[in-house]
């Protein structure tokens, strides 16, 4: 995937709805030619903690100056970022598939360190929020068009769009005319009424209930290690590593499923900061970002947000943004070869197999020096192993010792 330049067209559309803005953006590749074309009108609704336990809720336009900084074309994946005011941005992640392309992922990042749109927030974190839109079956070289609001809710962030014209992998260097519009704009034809000429009550028959069979729900493999990096540019090593095979767990109401993640065929994006860096990556069927932090001494896994569907085809969306796993000090990597499992949320539950990740401090674009889990380090069982066979040693001896007391005891008897 290469990274390419990009430049914006800002648009004040001319029809207001709700006060909101279109905003119009232009892609090009590193040869200057258009490939992602967008006019889209977006809303927020931010549910944010300030003090005393209370929330706030923050309503946010997207607004007409923004860059497109990050932005991504190849000719299989695509990604739009839109950023805006101090540290906000919203991207759509696209991939195509066969003659069609979709958008796999909608993440909306808002930075409650801008107390402008967030007054009295508690935190000054940037916070991600990953939803899977319903935008698949757009036909090649079509623009994806809905004019009708649709509204995407999540835990804490509802997103508002409307009046949405994106077309990605373009080709000719410009935007089709054609159009493939989405489900709430395509008028629905009422089907005629039917008729029935009238027929005889049924005989009733009377017929055993079948009896219910169940399967066993099979058990998975261990899942594919996949490794994945993040650059700060083309031209720079890695400056975030990571290495893991990932098994999912969700619970929707009753059920629970597990399901591996499949590295193959993946798209990484993320970002290193300074205190914070993120890793994103986004398969067919799931898109995982994971959040470090970095307190100067030590980094640990902040925050976790994964979105994805499921086998039976059911979209989930989970996140914890108050964690504290992998720590390892800062130029370390952290690594666990043995099988983890972690419950995220109440119905989210992560595994892990074969971890190692650094996202601070890389050199030359390998892990450093690594911090072992307690499960990998055969270091603390040298004291355990020694104290049991001091323990098993004194046991026979005393267990000796009594027998032959008892033998003793009896000779004196008998004389």
């Amino acid at each position: 995937m290469y990274r390419y330049a990009a430049f914006v067209l800002l648009l004040a559309s001319g029809i207001a709805v709700q006060l909101s803005h279109g905003v119009e953006v232009r892609v090009t590749d590193s040869e200057d030619k258009l490939c992602i074309y967008a006019n889209v009108m977006v809303n927020f609704s931010v549910s944010y903690e300030v003090s005393g336990n209370k929330t706030e809720t923050a309503e946010i336009e997207l607004p007409s100056k923004v860059t497109t900084n990050g932005s991504d074309c190849s000719s299989t994946s695509s990604m739009l970022k839109i950023n805006f005011g101090e540290g906000h941005s919203w991207s759509v992640n696209f991939t195509i598939n066969g003659s069609n392309y979709e958008a796999d992922s909608i993440t909306f990042a808002y930075n409650l360190g801008d107390k402008s749109l967030f007054p009295n927030a508690t935190s000054n974190d940037t916070i991600p929020v990953i939803v899977t839109p319903e935008i698949s079956g757009v036909v090649k070289d079509t623009c994806y068009s809905c004019k009708s609001s649709d509204t995407i809710e999540s835990k804490m962030v509802n997103q508002t769009l409307w009046n949405v014209l994106i077309q990605a992998f373009v080709s000719n260097n410009s935007k089709s005319e054609n159009i493939t519009s989405c489900a709430a704009d395509v008028p629905v034809t009422p089907a005629p009424p039917t008729t029935h000429a009238p027929t005889a009550a049924p005989t009733t028959k009377t017929t055993p209930a079948p009896v219910p069979t169940t399967t066993p729900t099979p058990t998975l493999p261990p899942p594919s290690v996949g490794n994945y990096s993040v650059k700060r540019d083309e031209n720079s090593t890695a400056c975030l590593l990571a290495e893991f095979g990932l098994r999912i767990g969700v619970k929707q109401g009753e059920k629970y499923q597990e399901m591996n993640f499949d590295p193959n065929g993946t798209s990484v994006t993320g970002k290193c900061g300074d205190n914070s860096s993120d890793l994103v990556v986004t398969s067919n069927t799931m898109t995982i970002m994971l959040t470090f932090t970095n307190d100067t001494k030590k980094f640990r896994l902040h925050a976790l947000n994964i979105t994805g569907k499921t086998s039976s085809g059911a979209v989930f969306s989970e996140a914890n943004t108050n964690l504290s796993l992998w720590e390892a000090a800062v130029g370390a990597s952290y690594m666990c070869n043995k099988e983890q499992n972690y419950t995220i949320t109440g119905a989210l539950t992560l595994f892990t197999f074969n971890l190692r990740v650094q996202p601070f401090g890389v050199k030359k674009g390998v892990f450093s020096t690594a911090h072992e889990c307690s499960l990998d380090d055969t270091s603390i069982l040298i004291p355990v192993i020694v104290a049991a066979a001091l323990g098993g040693l004194i046991l026979i001896v005393v267990i000796a010792y009594v027998i032959g007391r008892r033998k003793t005891y009896v000779g004196y008897q008998t004389l």
